[in-house]
């Protein structure tokens, strides 16, 4: 199902409705040659509790800045990213830290687990990190790994692992802290189709059992293609009138946008 572009709401529809993640006008320039070169060009949108979202485009068009400036790890030139309502150009680096700690959960193509540490230990690194007690949570994450198929793997370190595992150790980690939102950065990138697949469907599962809203960058439309909302980033500028509502979408309609958009 798609919505052609004059029926498409308004990137700040539901105003009541605090976003867990809004982007209003961002910018972010790099220098080149002693010049300013925007890398990131007037990005707006929203993501709300329990939405999945996609923003698809190829190498080069400014997704991991994005990524980057919405997660607070850079500031945006000019505009503003809220988080839950927060704008974070108001904080100061130790909020941002504590910000992405306990509300975002994040996702990479390669896993960056610790290998000296057992699947359970890396798991529960983020509950560390913060001083929670891992006896009050105990069950909440071993439903977790159930919820993941890699209870099994508890006492397993990284080595003992495939590639699709590590990933669903990455998801577990990303979620020990029950963040409302998770990004994700080409989490498929580093797999196999199958066990790229089965990502993207563990984080459709995640949004459903758990309501935390997903934005997921990539350049695959097959992965594109399971959100709710499909995106387009090209040259760093976002492309609305292509974007699709509604999804999950057939990867031809994803091809569509891409043919029309010329890349």
């Amino acid at each position: 199902m798609t919505t052609s572009p004059g029926n498409e709401p308004s990137v700040f529809a539901s105003a009541t409705q605090t976003a867990v993640l809004e982007a209003r006008n961002v910018f972010r320039f790099r220098t080149v040659d002693r010049q300013q070169v925007p890398i990131v060009k007037d990005v707006s949108f929203r993501v709300d509790a329990g939405e999945f979202v996609s923003i698809m485009g190829p190498s080069g068009s400014g997704k991991s800045t994005l990524l980057h400036v919405l997660a607070g790890l850079e500031p945006p030139s000019a505009g503003d990213v809220l988080l839950l309502g927060e704008r974070l150009g108001d904080a100061n680096e130790e909020r941002l830290a504590a910000l992405r700690r306990s509300k975002i959960g994040f996702i990479f193509q390669f896993f960056h687990l610790l290998p000296d540490l057992t699947v359970m230990e890396n798991v529960t690194l983020p509950l560390r990190i913060l001083g929670a007690s891992l006896k009050k949570h105990r069950d909440r994450v071993r439903e977790l790994l159930s919820m993941l198929s890699i209870e099994k793997l508890a006492d397993r370190r990284p080595i003992a692992l495939s590639g699709g595992e590590m990933q669903r150790v990455s998801i577990a980690r990303a979620l020990a802290a029950e963040p409302p939102l998770l990004l994700c950065d080409e989490p498929t990138g580093n797999l196999s189709s199958k066990h790229g697949e089965e990502v993207v469907r563990l984080l459709d599962s995640v949004r459903t059992r758990l309501g935390t809203a997903i934005l997921l960058v990539t350049h695959n439309p097959r992965d594109a293609a399971a959100a709710d909302r499909v995106l387009f980033l090209h040259d760093g500028a976002m492309q609305k009138e292509q974007s699709l509502t509604g999804g999950p979408f057939d990867v031809a309609d994803v091809f569509r946008r891409l043919e029309a958009l010329g890349i």
